[in-house]
Order: structure tokens, then C-alpha cells, then sequence
């Protein structure tokens, strides 16, 4: 099942008053949103004026890492947004802009299933045994302007059903918890969010988001595995929680270790369910 392709026209019609604010192209192919939206941010803005990006089908989209992100055509939600940032100090942005989505498309957060947070930018469908897949990424990059950066959110939701077969995590889609969700309303509801997101993260930074993260935090009180790049340590504890500044706080048999979101990835421990263990729930998240 998938949906026809967004326009600007509908999305403009869709957003009212909120669409005013931002420059809207929606194209039928492009090898990165992201990349495409940081080259217009390096090359061609002239007053940074915020910008959304929206693309039916990629052909180079881009998680962490350099990994793949696969999305069907009509099935998918991938767009990006660029948006200017006067602050500094960037940590925890990705954390910030993952509460802001999963409020947006999961407002309920029912006890059956809900929308959880993987640090650090995963959106995962938690079932109420706490077992989740995977329901969508979010790659953040940026780049320098006059007035501080240009932060360049990169967002995939899987919208209708599809299947990915080397996604180990397995997959999940909106429509699994929302019977009427399509892309455009999808990003309806997204955009304003969004946007009140990185405005209020702009002043306040992560630490006005980190009680809702911990909200929805999927790796809290769950044994972790935390390898690095090629020769760097992994390092095996359990999470508990993220710091101020939207580190993964791991407690270890040296201590509680931070981990900082560009030096690894974290995963569930293997051997063990996504279900807290008996030690972990006794440790402060």
C-alpha cells in the first residue's frame, strides 16, 4: 500500500500560517535531502532562511555512519529541514528532535504500544513486553554560516507497511498504530513540532528536553554494547540514562562511563530481552 507523492501545494495548504516560514520543495528523486540540503546551505544561501526538503524516493539516503536508509516510494516519509542555530554547543540536538517526532506522531504514548527513543536517533515501536523495531532515523549535520550553523535534520519514517531483510531489528510503520496516517499528514504534524523544537532548543538547549527523552529512553536499565570506531574500546554496562548534555550514561564495573553520541553506537546486549533485568531496574534512570 502507499500514498500519492507530497506536494507543495498540499503541504503549504496543510501547514497554513507555519508553511510561511519556510522555503518547500518536494521532488520525486534525489540521492540525499540531506546532502542536497547542505550543499544549498554551503554554496547557494544567501539570507539562511529555514528550508524543507521532501523526496518521494532516495537514492543515496543516509543513517549513521555511512549506513544505508532504505524507504519505499509511497510508503516512506524522507524529507529534510534546514534550519539556522545561533547556539554553540550542539549536544543532545538529535535526542531533542527524536522527542519532538514521537510526541508528534505518538501524542498518547499508549501503554500497548508506543513510540520509544534508541539514543541516538532511533524512533522504535515498543510493544507493551518491551520488545520495539525499528520505525525510523534521524541524521543530523551541519554546516558554518554567519551567524552560528546550519543544522541540517535528515528524517525517514516507514508510513505503510514494507520489509527490509537485512534490518536485524526488524521493522514497524505508522500505520500499525494510526489507521489514517499517510505521509502528508505525517508530516503535518511533524513541521510545527519540529520547528517549535529547534527554536526552543536554540535557547535552552537539550537540557529543556531531557525528562521527555527519559520519557520514552528505549535503552534505560537495558544492558548495552558500545563499540566505537576500528581499534577503540567497546565498552559493556547498562544504561542509565543520558546526561544534561544528551551523552549515553553506561554503568560499568568501573563506574558510570559517558558516551558521547559521535564516538559510537550503542545496541542491546545480546542474550538478553529488551525486558529490564532485575539489577538494571534497581539503577536510578
Amino acid at each position: 500500500m502507499s500514498a500519492a507523492p507530497v506536494t507543495v501545494k498540499a503541504l503549504r495548504g496543510a501547514l497554513g500560517e507555519r508553511a510561511a516560514a519556510l522555503d518547500i520543495e518536494c521532488v520525486a528523486e534525489t540521492g540525499s535531502t540531506n546532502a542536497d540540503l547542505l550543499a544549498w546551505a554551503r554554496n547557494e544561501a544567501a539570507d539562511y532562511r529555514p528550508r524543507l526538503l521532501v523526496a518521494e524516493r532516495q537514492t543515496a539516503g543516509r543513517g549513521r555512519h555511512g549506513r544505508r536508509w532504505h524507504a519505499e516510494p509511497g510508503a516512506s516519509l524522507t524529507f529534510s529541514l534546514a534550519w539556522p542555530l545561533r547556539a554553540k554547543e550542539l549536544s543532545g540536538l538529535s535526542l531533542a528532535v527524536g522527542v519532538a517526532i514521537a510526541e508528534a506522531i505518538d501524542p498518547a504514548q499508549e501503554k500497548r504500544r508506543h513510540v520509544g527513543l534508541k539514543w541516538p536517533n532511533d524512533l522504535w515501536l515498543v510493544g507493551a513486553d518491551g520488545q520495539g523495531r525499528k520505525l525510523g532515523g534521524i541524521l543530523i549535520e551541519t554546516a558554518p554560516i554567519d551567524i552560528g550553523r546550519v543544522a541540517v535534520v535528515g528524517v525517514g519514517l516507514n508510513v505503510f507497511e514494507q520489509r527490509v531483510a537485512e534490518a536485524s531489528s526488524g521493522i514497524a510503520w505508522l500505520r500499525e498504530i494510526d489507521a489514517l496516517a499517510t505521509p502528508l499528514a505525517v508530516l503535518v504534524r511533524i513541521v510545527p513540532a519540529l520547528i517549535d523544537a529547534l527554536e526552543r532548543f536554540d535557547g535552552e538547549g537539550f537540557a529543556a528536553f531531557a525528562a521527555r527523552f527519559a520519557d520514552r529512553d528505549l535503552l534505560c536499565g537495558r544492558p548495552v554494547q558500545c563499540s566505537g570506531s576500528a581499534g577503540a574500546r567497546s565498552i559493556d554496562g547498562v544504561a542509565v540514562g543520558v546526561s544534561r548534555s544528551g551523552e549515553l550514561l553506561v554503568s560499568t564495573a568501573q563506574g558510570v562511563e559517558a558516551i558521547g553520541s559521535g564516538e559510537v553506537s550503542a545496541r542491546l546486549a545480546e542474550g538478553h530481552a529488551a525486558a529490564p533485568t532485575a539489577e538494571a531496574a534497581r539503577l536510578p534512570c
